[in-house]
């Protein structure tokens, strides 16, 4: 046949993501890749303000206990006209080579819904009551 053939119109943004999801998978991918000196800095930055924030602090394992490893994510942020406007770079725990039971047992964090915050925002609100933020670094 001598028609020519189209994409319909409703996949052109499929391919349009396939090609902008080009960022680096792996920390081999990022330092051989053509904006490889923004990605260093990336890192450079993100392990400087981790340093800078206290994000950890260096301690011997137990002994049997196995450390979980990490890995670098990376992003290039746009701007509205398409532009790279920013590299990003992320430290990730890489939480998925725990075994439960092993290397961990099961935890609890309670966390409030926001509907009870806000409950509790107007009865303090109602009877004029006085109320604290505050921060427990660790507990006792």
């Amino acid at each position: 046949s001598t028609r020519e053939s189209r994409v319909p119109e409703r996949y052109g943004f499929v391919g349009l993501t396939s090609q902008l999801d080009n960022d680096p998978k792996m920390y081999g991918e990022a330092i051989s890749d053509i904006d490889s000196d923004k990605w260093l800095e990336a890192m450079k930055s993100k392990m400087d303000s981790m340093g800078s924030n206290q994000v950890w602090i260096l301690v011997d394992p137990p002994k049997g206990a196995r450390p979980v490893g990490c890995k670098w994510v990376y992003k290039r942020k746009l701007g509205a006209d398409g532009e790279v406007t920013a590299f990003k770079a992320r430290l990730v725990a890489k939480g998925y080579t725990q075994r439960p039971g092993v290397d961990f047992e099961e935890t609890y964090s309670p966390v409030a819904m926001a509907k009870s915050i806000r409950i509790l925002l107007a009865i303090v609100a109602w009877y004029d009551y006085e109320i604290w933020q505050m921060d427990v670094k660790r507990p006792s």
